[in-house]
C-alpha cells in the first residue's frame, strides 16, 4: 500500500490539522507597517466603522420593511384545543376488551400532555369498551355497530 516510512498507526499521538486549515488571527490596529494598521481594515467612518455599529439582518435601508408592507392575515382561536388523534386502525394493536388513557400512552399513541380523540378511519372487528376525551361520529357509531362503547372522559 505504501512505503515501510508510512506504516504507522494513525492515532491520537501523531494527528495534525490538515494543512492550511489553521490560520492565526489578523492582529489589526499595530501601526502603519501591519498593513492593517490606523483605520484597521474597516474603510473610513460610518456606521460600520464605529464600535457597535451593527445593522440588524432585517434592515432595508429605511424602505418600508418586508413585514410592515404586507397585510395581516388569519385568525387563532383562544378556545381551540389540540387533540392527539387515534384511529379505529390502531385500536387492533390492544390486547382485551376496554382500552383507557394509560393504555394509548404505553402503546406511544398518546404523549400524554394532550386530550385524546378517536376518529373513524379503519373497522372495528370485536365489542371494545374505548375511554377517551372525544369521538367523531364515524368512530362512535362503528364502535357502536360492534356491540362495544364509546365513553367520553372529562
Amino acid at each position: 500500500m505504501g512505503s515501510d516510512d508510512n506504516n504507522e498507526k494513525i492515532g491520537l499521538h501523531n494527528l495534525s490539522p490538515a494543512p492550511g486549515s489553521k490560520t492565526e488571527a489578523d492582529r489589526v490596529g499595530r501601526g502603519p507597517g501591519s498593513g492593517s494598521g490606523k483605520t484597521s481594515g474597516r474603510g473610513h467612518k460610518g456606521q460600520k466603522a464605529r464600535s457597535g455599529g451593527q445593522i440588524p439582518a432585517w434592515f432595508e435601508g429605511g424602505q418600508m420593511p418586508l413585514y410592515r408592507r404586507l397585510p395581516k392575515f388569519g385568525f387563532t382561536p383562544h378556545t381551540h384545543t389540540e387533540y392527539e388523534v387515534v384511529n379505529l386502525d390502531q385500536l387492533d394493536r390492544f390486547e382485551g376488551d376496554e382500552i383507557e388513557l394509560e393504555d394509548f400512552e404505553e402503546s406511544g399513541l398518546s404523549d400524554g400532555d394532550r386530550p385524546v380523540k378517536i376518529l373513524g378511519r379503519g373497522d372495528v372487528d370485536r365489542a371494545l369498551t374505548v375511554r377517551a376525551h372525544a369521538f367523531s361520529d364515524s368512530a362512535r357509531e362503528k364502535i357502536e355497530d360492534a356491540g362495544g362503547s364509546a365513553e367520553v372522559l372529562e
